[in-house]
């Protein structure tokens, strides 16, 4: 989903992470400040010595790599990259495998070809894994290998190894769901400040208001990076749904008690590490945390999203700018809107003698919305947001039920959408003012929406829309998207 944190320096962080341990098993590989990066990755692949040897050695390849600047780490990944498989071997194997014919004979001549197809860049790549923040370090290299292997056919073909590596590491059987609470190490709160991309958390006070008794945040992490969520959620425990996500985070609001709370509102999730991006724990992570608080608050019943919707400022200006796909308004809906903002006339340029030759051309009610929204202050202005709420809120619903993604027919085009249908949950309900930060209204005209996760719905609703593109909302909804 759209909830994702892209953070900046990555590897620069990393590097500063590099322990003085990390640091004596480098020194202690003779020679290899002499070294280039290619012959450093021989000498790995070569294996001379014991294990402690090739630990030291995979250390000092990956001090080498962090202290390189960015032209310097993308040589260095494509000459990781050129560790492929041999190519006289691979023709060897399949020539073998095409000849032979009894069906040991063909077990045998598969298994040989498979041992060639593992490429060395491989084990170089396992081979960080046994020293100190080893993972941390793949994960970040990844991070930095989506950022610059653009069409490089060397590099996406590293970033394939490296990504099937990751998601076999990452399964989702071998992570440990962690409620953070404020008595969590400072250091995972400064993290979880550090991450948050969907609602920024502004103050140590914001902070302490979201983890208070009446809120939850649980978070993944990996038994190898034991120091680092690898996406978390942010929960409020509340009383019906929530509409208004400035109301939910306002740390002024009295602390509900939990006894008293009926649903869980699940209202911030947030990838942390860039270079997991395509391995998915956000379903599982979901799923877990309804489980979990259905068994330890029995009373509450009902969970729910209160989510942005990032794609439908640019889907809905991208309509109105293009005259024949212009979303049409109905008659009442075109009335309010020349009430609150009268057209504007285009006239034509006079012809000789200052006359007009063709009469005005009046702008329709599509342009005259867009002029609308074209105006920062149009939400403050009462009598034009009346006007406005009926027709965005029958637009927006027919963004989230109707419209598709241009690569993916089934699929919904707005990110967030896509990630909690797939999920199992349906569209409940639109909120008009639902986010009225700069960002709100930049992204969704301040429009935010609950998605509804009903345990006994999730698996019906999930296989519905994987399989046949059907979108669960509720009637409401349903009905706003016919209007």
């Amino acid at each position: 989903m759209s909830e994702v944190l892209e953070a900046p320096g990555l590897l620069d962080r990393a590097l500063r992470r590099v322990t003085s341990l990390w640091r004596d098993m480098a020194d202690r590989v003779v020679g290899a400040e002499e070294q280039g990066a290619e012959a450093q990755m021989r000498a790995c692949l070569a294996g001379r010595g014991g294990e402690v040897s090739a630990r030291n050695r995979a250390a000092k390849l990956a001090q080498s790599y962090l202290t390189l600047d960015q032209a310097g780490r993308r040589d260095f990944l494509r000459a990781l990259a050129g560790f492929d498989s041999d190519d006289a071997a691979l023709s060897a194997a399949m020539a073998a495998l095409a000849k032979a014919e009894s069906p040991a004979a063909r077990a045998a001549a598969k298994s040989k070809l498979r041992r060639v197809l593992e490429t060395p860049r491989v084990k170089l790549l396992t081979q960080f894994t046994t020293i100190p923040d080893g993972v941390k370090f793949l994960v970040d290299l990844r991070a930095e290998l989506l950022r610059v292997m653009d069409d490089d056919p060397l590099l996406q073909a590293l970033e394939t190894d490296l990504k099937g590596l990751l998601a076999s590491w990452f399964d989702v059987g071998f992570l440990e769901l962690r409620r953070i609470d404020w008595n969590s190490p400072a250091a995972l709160l400064e993290k979880l400040v550090d991450y948050e991309a969907v609602h920024r958390i502004r103050t140590w006070r914001d902070l302490k208001n979201r983890l208070d008794s009446d809120r939850r945040c649980y978070a993944f992490f990996h038994p190898r990076m034991p120091a680092e969520p690898l996406i978390f959620v942010e929960v409020a425990l509340v009383k019906g749904l929530a509409e208004s996500v400035q109301r939910l985070l306002d740390p002024k609001a009295p602390v509900l008690a939990v006894t008293a709370a009926d649903t869980a509102i699940f209202y911030s999730i947030n990838n942390c590490q860039r270079g997991l991006d395509g391995i998915s724990f956000g379903n599982f992570l979901i799923k877990r945390v309804v489980a979990l608080l259905g068994n330890e608050l029995p009373n509450v019943k009902q969970f729910a999203t209160l989510s942005p919707i990032p794609g439908f400022s640019r889907w809905l200006q991208g309509r109105l700018a293009a005259e024949d796909a212009a979303p049409p308004l109905t008659e009442d809906e075109a009335k309010a809107l020349r009430e609150v903002a009268p057209p504007l006339a285009a006239l034509p340029a006079p012809a000789e003698g200052g006359a007009a030759t063709a009469p005005a051309l009046i702008e329709t009610p599509a342009q005259t919305l867009a002029r609308i929204l074209a105006r920062r202050s149009w939400l403050r202005e009462e009598a034009v947001a009346k006007a406005l709420e009926p027709v965005l809120l029958r637009l927006c619903a027919q963004y989230l039920l109707n419209e598709a993604s241009p690569r993916h027919p089934k699929r919904a085009r707005d990110p967030v959408a896509h990630f909690h249908l797939s999920n199992g949950a349906r569209v409940e309900r639109l909120n008009w003012r639902g986010d009225t930060s700069d960002k709100g209204l930049k992204e969704s005209a301040g429009l935010m929406v609950n998605y509804l996760y009903d345990p006994a719905k999730i698996e019906e609703y999930h296989e519905a829309y994987v399989g046949e593109g059907k979108r669960a909302a509720a009637s409401a909804i349903r009905r706003l998207a016919k209007g």
